[in-house]
């Protein structure tokens, strides 16, 4: 048994409130003869990995949950018999698997199977779409795709996360040090030798609470395609010229357009999410040139102050907050609750899954995608991922933010030619 840390507790405990599955997508070239049989070998790929043989027991309210043995069974494999459809029919099923979040006391993760779909990019002819479900506690973004690498036949077994001994006495101190390094990062910053903290924007229509209906949609291109000294900073200009001009046809002003953008943190891993959300300007009023140069900067500036002692200090003293009091502080968090202002007027979340060394069965993986999930202030999210030297980027939308995804989707495709 390993209690989970902090900001694995408080994210299991949100997830209540706010639904936050991850769902790891995978097309595959070809459908196996022997479904059965390929379903059997990534059971036993399953069982290889100690993070994929855990689910939650939170049974006593004065301690942080615990991390405990689940066999894996084949109640977490399910193979969805919907005949041929194509690509984009099999994304609109793959957005209804939303609907189904998992409840990580029973399983942290599952596997589901469309054998048959039209169309993959990369794939000859009909091929399966594999997705793996992921309760977020039990993994970020590079953890989870690490962890679906392996049980689709990478060899790189996955580290595990170093336990880390709770001892609530610690709090005080770690909170005098997170307070002292506090006052050195305020005097930085007015020095200018940190960068300030990224301003907030105003809330637009793609902040909309996700009403109506959601799809999902994914672009695919070769890495050689996507403009940029890197597919983030690219996809994030591409995005920029997309939305901005979806904002404009609504009537609204897109000047101040951000994104908040997932982080990976510095240092060693102590947690099975180890990452922040940093916020990150579009500046839709440049060109495309000048639009990268100023995205480039402002990720250095985000990683200059991640740098700053504070925040190790800050993430140490969290680390020891006493169970009780964090589970109280998560329920007095108000989804319905709305804010004029933002991080980010959407989510980019970019993952490089690696080599395109995957298998389901002997069919070689030809795409991967991710859609992140929406939330009350976030009623459009975009995907960044790429396997070999194919990036796939994902717009998850609902209703009320994009009513028309495809002509979204269009825009996006046009900002993203070379």
């Amino acid at each position: 048994m390993r209690r989970l840390a902090a900001v694995d507790a408080q994210t299991w405990w949100m997830s209540a409130k706010l639904p936050s599955d991850q769902f790891l997508l995978y097309g595959f070239d070809g459908v196996p003869s022997n479904l059965v049989g390929v379903l059997d070998e990534l059971r036993m790929r399953a069982r290889g990995a100690a993070d994929l043989a855990l689910c939650v027991r939170d049974d006593c309210r004065l301690t942080y949950p615990a991390w405990v043995h689940r066999e894996v069974g084949d109640d977490q494999f399910v193979v969805h018999d919907v005949g041929e459809p194509g690509w984009n029919e099999g994304l609109d099923l793959v957005a209804r698997l939303a609907d189904d979040q998992l409840d990580a006391t029973a399983a942290a993760w599952r596997l589901h199977v469309f054998p048959g779909v039209r169309g993959i990019p990369g794939a000859g002819g009909p091929g399966t779409v594999a997705v793996v479900q992921v309760a977020h506690a039990l993994g970020d973004g590079i953890r989870s795709s690490a962890l679906a690498a392996w049980l689709f036949g990478r060899a790189d077994p996955v580290p595990a996360v170093p336990s880390q001994r709770f001892v609530g006495a610690r709090l005080p101190v770690r909170a005098f040090r997170a307070a002292r390094t506090h006052r050195e990062l305020v005097r930085d910053t007015a020095s200018g030798a940190v960068p300030p903290q990224a301003e907030s924007r105003p809330a637009l229509r793609s902040n909309a609470a996700p009403v109506g209906t959601r799809r999902v949609r994914t672009i695919v291109r070769r890495r050689a395609e996507i403009s940029g000294p890197t597919v983030t900073v690219g996809v994030l200009a591409a995005v920029s010229s997309a939305l901005s001009g979806h904002l404009r046809a609504l009537g609204e002003d897109p000047a101040t357009l951000g994104a908040e953008v997932p982080m990976a943190k510095a240092g060693v891993r102590y947690a099975h999410n180890h990452f922040g959300n940093v916020g990150i300007g579009l500046y839709p009023e440049l060109d495309s040139q000048d639009r990268m140069t100023r995205i480039v900067a402002d990720f250095a500036q985000r990683r200059r102050r991640a740098a700053h002692p504070a925040m190790a200090a800050a993430s140490r003293a969290f680390a020891a907050t006493p169970a009780p009091l964090l589970r109280w502080g998560v329920a007095q968090f108000d989804p319905t609750l709305r804010s004029p202002v933002v991080t980010g007027n959407t989510v980019v979340s970019s993952v490089n899954r690696g080599a395109a060394d995957l298998t389901f069965g002997t069919c070689p993986v030809v795409v991967t995608a991710g859609y992140p999930a929406l939330s009350p202030m976030m009623g459009l999210t975009h995907g960044v991922h790429g396997i070999g030297d194919t990036v796939a980027v994902s717009v998850h939308a609902a209703e009320s933010a994009v009513d028309d995804v495809d002509a979204y989707v269009g825009r996006l495709e046009q900002a993203l030619r070379p």
